[in-house]
């Protein structure tokens, strides 16, 4: 069971958001709220998973929260779940430590496999995000960076990592590249290791910026 608390000021949203998740048989949402002002203390009283946030809120902004759960409790993930996706602004929640960056038209399917994801461990960005983002990134020009001792990644880590930039799962990724999952979890370890980065949004943004796709 994953347990879940939504941050947002549209009560509208949350009824909304809480409809299509407690659809699901392993999803419980344990808590709700209309500011991210008390955030330390509804994650620290309700014990989720994963948190569902909004990125603009009145009072404590979603990447101010962000900030502040990385602090308080690092092992909470948060999604972000907004309609604003302007390029700024997914910097900004990214940089403060959210672990996905979903738009609210995305599809349920989506919505619920981003969730999963980022329980997991992963990232999860709408692809209409992480286009953009990975575009902004292509534009940036930078020297090319040693990953490992060797100064690059293996063929098949650099498509398990150009997988992640397309914003495939591990399950996914093993059955495109024929693989399986544990195998998956080794290149990314690997991935991770080499390119000094702690999960897949940021393997995915630095190896785009750093020519390494």
């Amino acid at each position: 069971m994953i347990r879940i608390a939504i941050v947002d000021d549209h009560e509208m949203v949350r009824e909304g958001l809480r409809s299509i998740l407690e659809s699901e048989s392993d999803f419980d949402v344990v808590a709700e709220s209309g500011s991210a002002d008390d955030i330390v203390a509804l994650v620290y009283d309700a014990h989720p998973d994963v948190v569902l946030m909004d990125a603009r809120l009145p009072g404590v902004s979603g990447p101010e929260a962000c900030r502040l759960l990385g602090e308080s409790h690092p092992e909470t993930p948060v999604l972000i779940v907004s309609t604003y996706s302007d390029d700024d602004l997914v910097d900004e929640c990214i940089a403060a430590g959210a672990k996905g960056y979903v738009i609210k038209d995305i599809e349920r399917f989506s919505l619920k496999e981003s969730v999963r994801a980022v329980r997991r461990g992963e990232g999860a960005i709408s692809p209409a995000v992480a286009s953009r983002v990975l575009d902004r990134l292509r534009q940036t020009p930078t020297a090319p960076t040693q990953t490992g001792p060797d100064g690059r990644l293996s063929e098949s880590q650099r498509n398990v990592l150009r997988l992640i930039a397309e914003g495939f799962s591990n399950r996914e990724i093993a059955s495109r590249l024929h693989l399986s999952e544990n195998t998956v979890k080794s290149h990314l370890q690997e991935i991770f290791r080499r390119l000094l980065v702690r999960n897949r949004v940021e393997a995915a943004l630095l190896a785009t910026k750093e020519g390494l796709l």
